[in-house]
């Protein structure tokens, strides 16, 4: 049983480069050669076994920021913002679609050596951990102030594959005198499995998970919208620097502009046949 909140992904840049188009590429405000750390939490884990290849693979999602810029002593947080979080395997960080599971996947892994990242991965385990098989202890571990978490396993018959999410139980509703409890919490990391390869996927979707019993689950992915144009007279103005500024306007990288954050919402349910395991882990 993974102690999320205690588990982190640290990665130490490289030093810093000059960007031959924009002055604040990633949102970094520094000068050249020089190195700087991050560090987040973790919120999800995703196990992808494949039965044909026998390949295997963790997915990890971390804890988000709203783009903001790195490292300033004031107009920290970019305007117009988006939200920037992070999955990754041991390797590779994982491309996170903003796009409807309906259209074509457009998203591809990248090996974290090739962006730049010296990192650690630090997973926490909770000790004491048990597994509850009935609603009465899930009602008195959460009357009681246990850590909960959920590990939901489902399989595609289509590409043979078979998913295990675990994440943090954030919320919980009960109805303690007719014995019923309903999740509803994230985020978790939902593969694409269009984008498996035999041992490693291209993308995925940030979601939110919620069960009511032991053997079904339902997950509600987010995905981005186009805001009205009236909306966007403010959505898409500027305050302090641009993150789109150039060194130099007479010289334009390709594809300029590019397009500004659009809003986030929760849209898509994809349904499954699950195996939902709850587990406790004392709070003392």
């Amino acid at each position: 049983m993974i102690n999320f909140p205690s588990s982190t992904f640290t990665w130490k840049s490289y030093p810093w480069r000059k960007h031959p188009h924009y002055k604040y590429m990633g949102g970094f405000v520094g000068n050249p050669g020089q190195i700087y750390h991050v560090r987040f939490n973790l919120e999800s884990r995703c196990t992808i076994k494949d039965s044909a290849t026998g390949g295997h693979t963790e997915i990890f999602l971390g804890a988000p920021c709203r783009s903001e810029y790195t490292i300033a002593t004031r107009n920290l947080f970019q305007i117009p913002s988006a939200e920037w979080r992070m999955a990754f395997s041991n390797e590779h960080q994982i491309h996170i679609s903003k796009r409807p599971s309906t259209e074509a996947p457009s998203g591809k892994n990248e090996i974290l050596q090739d962006i730049r990242l010296e990192h650690k991965v630090d997973i926490r385990e909770f000790a004491n951990a048990t597994e509850m098989t009935d609603v009465t202890s899930i009602i008195d571990a959460t009357f009681a102030g246990d850590f909960l978490n959920v590990c939901t396993t489902y399989k595609n018959q289509e590409f043979g594959l078979q998913v295990t999410v675990e994440y943090p139980v954030h919320v919980i509703n009960l109805n303690q005198e007719d014995g019923d409890f309903q999740t509803c919490t994230g985020p978790t990391f939902l593969p694409d499995l269009r984008t498996w390869d035999g041992n490693q996927l291209g993308q995925g979707f940030v979601a939110d998970a919620a069960i009511s019993s032991f053997d079904w689950t339902e997950f509600i992915l987010r995905r981005e919208v186009e805001a009205a144009e009236h909306e966007r007279d403010w959505l898409d103005a500027v305050r302090g620097r641009d993150r789109h500024e150039l060194h130099d306007q007479n010289n334009l990288p390709p594809n300029y502009p590019p397009s500004r954050p659009k809003p986030l919402v929760f849209n898509e349910v994809w349904e499954f046949e699950s195996e939902n395991v709850v587990l406790k882990a004392p709070n003392v």
